[in-house]
């Protein structure tokens, strides 16, 4: 059994303060924009469709589609009548509060809009970026589980974590057990498939199966996590994160069908 005592602020400095999360968010942005920028220098198929200075005007777009997509997110799917009467706290991001289904939807918009503005297809940036996607996972979730947040169901196994904050019983890591699948599973999965070369997808299909692959991979770990307090289950045996990953999943689906149903190369 393992006690966590982790301090989620990385630098306070009395007047101002460095926590982990926005550490994670750096580093999954930076991490991510590095290796895009490899995929596209190194892969014939996409150097072809977008150049390196088209992903560098691109990631501005990503940014502000991950914090006001991620944003929005959490307070319409998760705590829409909190912020509702504080209108305030919507914009005090530092108190915690994103959506990964939120910051999807706002990484779509943006990146379309950018994707219209290039006058470029659309599915040549999101395959890219779905390479890179899990990397930012990846340490979202290691910085939830720093936090002490979106703890799991209590647990007797060996590596169970007693977070003292949720009371003095161990509990499945199931931020740890995300940040596996959805940042290391997926992102083997996703690279070998996108970048493997006797493998040709048209674009668009690697978007769709990130987010099948994701979808079926975050239902998976919502079993062994503790719902939202004010929200609880849905219909006693759903998450809110099981229900958005569902039409997620229904969403991949629906892409792959269109793309290979059309005879053009999106």
């Amino acid at each position: 059994m393992i006690i966590h005592n982790f301090d989620p602020i990385f630098i306070d400095l009395g007047f101002f303060q460095i926590k982990w999360y926005s550490i994670a968010y750096i580093l999954g942005i930076s991490l991510g924009w590095i290796y895009a920028l490899k995929i596209i220098r190194n892969n014939q198929y996409l150097s072809t469709k977008i150049s390196l200075a088209d992903f560098d005007d691109l990631i501005v777009y990503i940014i502000i589609g991950i914090i006001a997509g991620g944003r929005l997110g959490y307070i319409f799917f998760y705590n829409f009548n909190y912020y509702i009467n504080d209108i305030i706290e919507m914009f005090k991001l530092w108190n915690g509060g994103m959506s990964f289904h939120g910051g999807l939807v706002g990484v779509i918009f943006s990146t379309y809009i950018f994707s219209k503005i290039k006058k470029k297809k659309f599915f040549h940036f999101t395959d890219v970026i779905c390479c890179v996607a899990p990397i930012g996972i990846f340490f979202g979730r290691l910085a939830n589980f720093i936090n002490g947040e979106l703890v799991g169901k209590e647990s007797s196994l060996p590596w169970a974590v007693v977070f003292s904050e949720h009371g003095n019983f161990a509990r499945h890591p199931s931020q740890i057990y995300e940040a596996i699948l959805e940042g290391v599973v997926l992102f083997i999965i996703i690279n070998f498939l996108a970048l493997k070369k006797d493998l040709l997808f048209k674009s668009g299909i690697i978007s769709g199966i990130f987010l099948i692959l994701y979808s079926v991979l975050r239902i998976i770990s919502e079993f062994f996590r503790v719902p939202d307090d004010h929200i609880g289950y849905i219909y006693s045996y759903l998450s809110m994160g099981i229900i958005l990953s569902i039409f997620t999943l229904c969403f991949g689906l629906i892409i792959i069908f269109k793309v290979s149903k059309n005879e053009q190369n999106y």
